[in-house]
């Protein structure tokens, strides 16, 4: 059993919680924290943000702790959980995340290898399980 888990989540997919949530929860101590985290893409292309309104990220921000605090209360209310909203590359946020929360291992669901989107930008989980120094479970 683990005293902090980190779960990665993107609240509007369930599939990235559906199986990884009742995992954390098996791996996690009676007095155990489970550090949930919401993170926002980086746009990454100045040509790509000229054309969002200007605040764009801010209220990306805002709203992804707004629905991981929804989604805290619905799931997770019989738990010590903490909400977390990062910025940026997702495998590098995860990783960073994890480190400021002290999780002893990161649970975060995968989607199988076959879809096209891995072939052609490669696998979040397989990222984070490369660049992670702490357990990682990937769950399917």
């Amino acid at each position: 059993m683990f005293k902090t888990i980190l779960l990665p989540i993107d609240v509007n997919h369930p599939e990235s919680w559906d199986k990884a949530l009742p995992m954390a929860r098996r791996l996690l101590a009676p007095d155990g924290t489970l550090h949930l985290l919401g993170i926002v893409h980086d746009i990454g292309s100045a040509m790509v943000a000229a054309a969002l309104p200007p605040n764009f990220e801010e209220i990306s921000l805002k709203h992804m702790k707004s629905a991981l605090e929804d989604f805290r209360l619905e799931h997770c209310a019989d738990l010590s959980c903490e909400t977390h909203v990062g910025h940026g590359h997702v495998a590098d946020t995860i990783v960073r995340a994890a480190d400021k929360a002290g999780a002893e291992v990161i649970v975060m669901a995968s989607h199988p290898p076959s879809d096209l989107r891995t072939l052609l930008v490669g696998s979040n989980a397989d990222r984070v399980v490369r660049h992670a120094t702490l357990p990682v479970m990937v769950v399917r």
